[in-house]
């Protein structure tokens, strides 16, 4: 679609909505803004900018009045599908896109999106690092924190893009068509927003769905689910995590075979996935050692929102645990962590909305203790630990409770750790 001269309203005023604003705006359309919350909440610069270049703004909830004469309407992925803007849209004929969707329509360069469960963060990162150790100019976007609207106008045809994508961004495409797309793995996730795991998997599976026999898609052999979609899809298969296909600087370790799949599919050795490997730090916020005191190791897992986060901390962390959990629950059983949490947990910490559904999950199998906050959390861990422990923060939950992102939790907690 082009978009000289059509009406364009963006529904959202986080990251992505004022980029697709933005992006909107420099291609030429007649832009509105639609806000669910107070003015106070939208960020004076993107007021600023709004007022400059006259775009009309409402704010404190979305009307039909305001949005029903777009010729396209561009979704921010915290607004759910059963939100009324959808029957509204879909009343008058108007196209919903997606941010990443709108960027990709003007991308003039292979785009590679990785969608999964978990993992997503460490694989997006690795795979723009090896890009670049080959030689080759990686930009790296999508929920990862930098919105695909901004990013796209530095790209070239010669480039590569890596975006992360979420099951919320996926469930308005319309076009997008990524030259790889990576389906990590899928477990539960979001259930407080998808009904059940088949529409969680309906979202993840559309990575897929513009994709032809040109493209390829990277698939996870060890996910029963995520093989199976081999069969419904028209990209070339690319299967990763074979029991008998690891090289040694990748054994356990499935986002790096992940990533190895990917680089193959461009001809990069396999000497340079390694240098990268060996010199991966993490990234921030995901099993990050923030400190030791008093022989304690103090982790920062903040980024581990998931129960499968929650067991891949565990399962990488080899000195006897106490775990501070907790947050906003999306509707996810925690049992199924039970055995891993008797085996390696010595005493558990909950807090935030989620905790009594945490203490009644654990408190069978080990020693929980309930807090409110974040700050007392820690140090009621700090009690409970002994030199050669490790406290781990890995909430298994959404950070919205009482953060408004798992960085900001994350942060929140090195802090107060530091202060100790």
């Amino acid at each position: 679609m082009e978009l000289l001269d059509k009406k364009v309203t963006v529904v959202g005023c986080g990251k992505s909505g004022q980029a697709a604003a933005r992006l909107s705006h420099k291609l030429k359309a007649t832009v509105k803004v639609s806000e669910s919350k107070s003015l106070e909440s939208i960020p004076q610069d993107f007021q600023d900018w709004m007022s400059a270049c006259a775009v009309a703004v409402e704010h404190d909830g979305h009307t039909q009045a305001f949005i029903e004469d777009s010729d396209l309407i561009v979704i921010s992925p915290g607004v759910r599908p059963g939100a009324p803007v959808f029957l509204w849209a879909r009343q008058k004929g108007i196209p919903v896109w997606s941010e990443i969707e709108l960027a990709a329509h003007i991308c003039p360069c292979p785009i590679i999106a990785v969608t999964g469960s978990n993992g997503k963060t460490t694989v997006v990162t690795l795979i723009q690092k090896v890009l670049e150790a080959a030689g080759r100019k990686a930009y790296l976007c999508g929920n990862i924190g930098r919105p695909f609207c901004v990013c796209v106008e530095e790209l070239k045809k010669e480039d590569y893009v890596v975006v992360e994508v979420s099951s919320f961004q996926l469930e308005t495409i319309e076009t997008f068509k990524p030259y790889i797309a990576v389906l990590l793995n899928f477990s539960q996730n979001h259930l407080d927003w998808h009904k059940d795991l088949d529409e969680y998997w309906t979202a993840k599976k559309r990575i897929c769905l513009n994709q032809d026999k040109n493209d390829y898609a990277v698939l996870n052999v060890a996910d029963e689910r995520v093989k199976s979609l081999a069969s419904e899809i028209q990209a070339r298969p690319v299967f990763f995590n074979n029991p008998g296909d690891c090289e040694k600087f990748c054994v356990g370790n499935p986002n790096f075979l992940a990533v190895m799949a990917v680089a193959q599919t461009f001809g990069i050795d396999k000497d340079v996935c390694r240098k990268v490997f060996d010199s991966f730090s993490g990234v921030e916020h995901r099993l990050e050692k923030v400190r030791v005191l008093d022989g304690v190791e103090f982790v920062n897992d903040s980024k581990s929102t998931t129960v499968e986060a929650g067991r891949w901390a565990l399962n990488n962390t080899d000195k006897p645990v106490v775990m501070i959990c907790g947050g906003r629950d999306k509707n996810v059983d925690f049992s199924v962590l039970a055995h891993a949490v008797k085996q390696n947990v010595k005493a558990m910490i909950v807090f935030g909305e989620a905790r009594g559904k945490l203490k009644d999950v654990f408190a069978p199998v080990v020693d929980v203790d309930e807090c409110e906050g974040l700050e007392q959390a820690v140090f009621c861990a700090r009690q409970k630990a002994e030199a050669g422990d490790c406290v781990l923060l890995s909430p298994m939950c959404a950070s919205f409770d009482q953060f408004k992102s798992f960085e900001e939790r994350g942060e929140v907690f090195k802090d107060i750790v530091r202060c100790l």
